[in-house]
């Protein structure tokens, strides 16, 4: 379990998906609540709902335990257009991350 607490967690997450002013303006909160919430360590369930749906990980702030199967929204919107990809599209994909990976000697095309 996490040594830091919910309040922590929950700020955590919300930068993580954007940031407070981006968050309020979503849940059609103020900013003043989101941070109200995370000084208290307290958020009701259905804003905490609204905000697993918009990418924050309800587990991770309510334990401390990351959720299996959660990634970061670059991570996620990378992983759907390569799922919604033909074969080619799959292909151009995998093989520009596997030049992507590479040490920077052998982008370079230089020795490792």
């Amino acid at each position: 379990m996490s040594k830091i607490g919910i309040g922590e967690r929950l700020a955590e997450e919300v930068e993580r998906i954007g940031g407070v002013s981006a968050v309020a303006a979503r849940l059609e909160t103020a900013r003043n609540t989101i941070y109200n919430w995370a000084e208290k360590g307290n958020i009701p369930a259905n804003k905490l709902l609204e905000l697993a749906e918009m990418g924050a990980d309800a587990i991770y702030i309510l334990t401390g335990q990351r959720a299996s199967g959660t990634l970061p929204p670059r991570e996620a919107a990378l992983l759907d257009n390569y799922r919604h990809s033909d074969d080619q599209g799959k292909r151009t994909i995998e093989s520009v991350a596997g030049l992507a990976a590479q040490p920077p000697a052998l982008k370079a095309g230089g020795e490792g």
